[in-house]
């Protein structure tokens, strides 16, 4: 059995960087993943991120777009732009059905610039009950209460 200690010691101080973690349940076609700036492979930031978002895009429209302007394509139903979303947000609900089977949260909060992106609210927790090692999943996803701020907002507490 695994015991994780709830001492108030972080040992470590990396605490939430799921991100550098390989992303759980890879396609085919995500393998061997894509180069990380932290020098290892196929990590979660490359493919959930807004440059992870529009570096998938590219490599299937042969053009560019911001990941803003990717989801407002998809929104008026541009086909590329839908499915470069549907990736993120099957991706998504994998990388977070980890965190859930591990952790099991009452909560996950999203930040960043793509947690504003109000699909993925509904659609995440939609698909990620395949993922999740649970008959149900209570789990809520939700914005930071202060948007893009909430970091800024949480070190100046500090």
């Amino acid at each position: 059995m695994l015991r994780i200690s709830s001492g108030s010691r972080i040992p470590n101080a990396i605490a939430g960087e799921w991100g550098h973690n390989p992303l759980p349940w890879p396609r085919a076609e995500e393998l061997p993943g894509r180069e990380c700036y932290c020098g290892k492979q196929g990590c979660i930031e490359t493919w959930l991120s807004g440059p992870g978002l529009a570096l998938d895009y590219r490599e299937q429209a042969a053009r560019e777009l911001t990941a803003q302007a990717i989801i407002h394509a998809a929104g008026k139903g541009d086909a590329t732009a839908q499915a470069t979303m549907e990736r993120y947000i099957d991706r998504l609900a994998r990388a977070l059905a980890g965190v859930i089977n591990i952790l099991d949260p009452d909560c996950i909060v999203l930040g960043g610039g793509m947690s504003n992106t109000a699909r993925l609210y509904e659609a995440v927790p939609a698909r990620w009950g395949r993922y999740v090692f649970s008959d149900t999943v209570e789990t809520h996803l939700m914005p930071a209460k202060y948007g893009d701020s909430s970091g800024v907002r949480g070190a100046a507490w500090l």
